[in-house]
């Protein structure tokens, strides 16, 4: 499994990185195909002006899981890595547990299992329980990538604020991402 001192660095040097690697809650995940970088100096992130109850875990231990919910109805996940910043968990290929995941997707394709945060949440079973929770103790297991990837990166989507920053990092020719990547480039 990844230790907490994987996710104590840069989130830009975390969020490639992540690419690859396989989550699973409960047993049930698949690897990750899509991410987002976001940190304190970042006007899209929920930690740009400073920590409050609702984004408290993402100033805590590198290496623990960020949740929150979005519209009122969905559930992101979220990697902590240094205090202020986090990976959203935008996308994975639905891989183990794949008729909890569909029993809880209401009974969708495959290809929409996972692909957005929200559903992603939803497939793997994700709320505020597991918020501030260790990524290295159940119901998390986060493996590392088993070989290299092609790694592009672009602009994050579903954001007013930083739009064209590119910190979204996604495994190139992925059929599961959320959505298809619009300007890309290598990622570093």
């Amino acid at each position: 499994m990844l230790s907490r001192s994987f996710f104590d660095r840069p989130v830009l040097d975390v969020a490639p990185d992540l690419i690859g690697a396989t989550l699973l809650v409960d047993g049930v995940g698949g690897p990750i195909v899509e991410v987002e970088a976001y940190d304190e100096s970042d006007p899209a992130s929920h930690s740009f002006r400073g920590p409050t109850p609702r984004n408290a875990a993402m100033f805590g231990a590198a290496g623990h899981a960020y949740v929150y919910k979005i519209y009122g109805m969905h559930y992101c996940l979220n990697f902590v890595c240094r205090p202020g910043s986090a990976v959203l968990i935008r996308a994975l290929r639905p891989m183990a547990g794949l008729p909890q995941m569909i029993e809880r997707r209401g009974g969708v394709g495959e290809k929409q299992l996972c692909s957005g945060p929200g559903r992603l949440a939803q497939a793997l079973g994700i709320d505020f329980a597991q918020n501030g929770l260790a990524l290295d103790a159940p119901p998390f297991a986060v493996l590392p990538a088993d070989m290299s990837h092609q790694i592009v990166a672009g602009p994050r989507i579903g954001i007013t604020k930083g739009v064209e920053t590119p910190w979204r990092f996604v495994l190139a020719g992925s059929p599961f991402l959320s959505r298809p990547l619009a300007a890309t480039r290598p990622a570093l």
